[in-house]
């Protein structure tokens, strides 16, 4: 969610804009569940919602194709309950804030680094809407068909991270899921 702060374009500053909220943006660019990156970035306080991400990079970066089941369950059990994405769901829970727990974009009809983690990262997203169904204070957002075939404008450089039109709608999309749940 970090990508594009620096053009005032990330994901927060959509949110800010939509909802006219004041948003306070801790995202880091290149976070990992795995190492604890992830868990650092959240700071206990008086929040309505918080919305987070993560997952990626530990699959593209940390599994090295050939653990990333170990590397899954680690990050969330096949059922959803159990591993460092529930603890952490279930931590922020407890200040009384909502979740809002955002997927990643897909890349239909485009050749990108990550092509190879497709797999591994439709698997995280199933667990992770397993673990958003237990409670109505846990949302998962799926960006499954945000980018249309062959929609390279959808993506940075580096054809992983968001472009500043992709991260406006994906704020967009936590927006109207905070406007409804109100």
């Amino acid at each position: 969610f970090a990508w594009n702060r620096l053009a005032n374009g990330a994901v927060s500053d959509s949110i800010a804009l939509q909802t006219g909220a004041e948003v306070v943006d801790r995202s880091r660019v290149a976070g990992f569940v795995l190492t604890g990156g992830i868990e650092r970035q959240f700071m206990a306080g008086d929040w309505d919602w918080v919305v987070m991400n993560g997952g990626g990079n530990d699959l593209w970066l940390g599994c090295g194709c050939r653990a990333c089941e170990a590397s899954l369950t680690t990050m969330i059990s096949q059922d959803g309950k159990s591993g460092r994405i529930p603890d952490l769901v279930t931590q922020i829970l407890a200040t009384g804030a909502r979740v809002a727990y955002v997927g990643y974009l897909r890349s239909p009809e485009i050749v990108t680094p990550i092509e190879h983690c497709k797999k591994d990262g439709d698997e995280l997203e199933s667990r992770i809407r397993k673990l958003a169904s237990t409670t109505s204070r846990t949302h998962f957002i799926s960006l499954e068909d945000l980018v249309p075939p062959r929609g390279q404008g959808y993506f940075s450089f580096d054809l992983i991270h968001p472009s500043r039109m992709s991260s406006f709608l994906i704020g967009r999309r936590v927006s109207e899921l905070i406007a409804k749940e109100r």
